[in-house]
């Protein structure tokens, strides 16, 4: 019997160390000039990684709800209340959104650690040759950041089929169980809601040897590719 609805891209893939978003913020700060705005901006990006789980999801129902903040919003520009949390369609739109924020500033640390490896020689050479801000950033400080990348892109595809089992349990519902529901929803449905033991085992340890697999052909690519690999 399948998991009902595709697997969620897992958004502590996306938004933390190996993502997106963490690698434009890390660009974005690395580029301020005051250290002061570039502390307080950092400190405020750190906070939500420190919040509960249990804090966060509320906070989520709460501005998705009917009388919430966003429905509120949407009222005054005269439009219709839309009911998230109830509608399938919108489960990954929110639960994305939500992961991009609360993580997307403690998955710049190590990029921001890489930066200050990077030689200071290289820029003033770059603006000796005529670089300007963005040619020093694209020549000089990603090629200085790839092989983090690459080190934390591997270490995070052995979790490309593992999504936040806490918060999708919390925020998921019947209603939205075609989008919501994910591996590790679905054993615990299985296991410990159905009794299910045997089962639940066998799609735990299917996923651990597709996860062992991907960490292992990501390492080889990587290694082939570009040199820098963990092994």
């Amino acid at each position: 019997y399948p998991v009902t609805g595709t697997p969620l891209p897992t958004t502590q893939t996306i938004a933390s160390n190996s993502g997106y978003p963490p690698i434009v913020l890390a660009l974005m700060f690395n580029e301020l000039r005051s250290n002061t705005f570039k502390r307080i901006a950092q400190s405020i990006s750190y906070l939500p990684h420190f919040m509960s789980i249990v804090i966060v999801a509320g906070m989520v129902i709460q501005l998705t709800s009917l009388n919430g903040t966003i429905n509120q919003v949407i009222g005054v520009f005269g439009g219709d209340a839309v009911p998230f949390m109830q509608l399938p369609e919108w489960f990954r739109t929110v639960y994305v959104t939500s992961e991009v924020w609360q993580t997307v500033g403690w998955g710049t640390i190590l990029y921001l650690a890489a930066l200050t490896t990077i030689d200071p020689q290289l820029y003033e050479a770059a603006r000796i040759d005529g670089a300007n801000r963005w040619q020093q950033m694209w020549h000089v400080t990603i090629p200085g950041l790839l092989p983090t990348m690459v080190v934390l892109l591997v270490l995070n595809v052995g979790t490309f089929m593992a999504v936040g089992f806490e918060k999708v349990l919390l925020l998921y519902s019947p209603l939205t169980y075609a989008t919501a529901d994910i591996i590790a929803t679905y054993v615990y449905r299985v296991g410990i809601t159905s009794s299910n033991f045997s089962y639940a085992t066998a799609i735990g340890l299917f996923e651990a040897i597709i996860g062992l697999i991907l960490i292992l052909s990501a390492n080889y690519a990587a290694r082939r590719m570009t040199g820098t690999s963990l092994w």
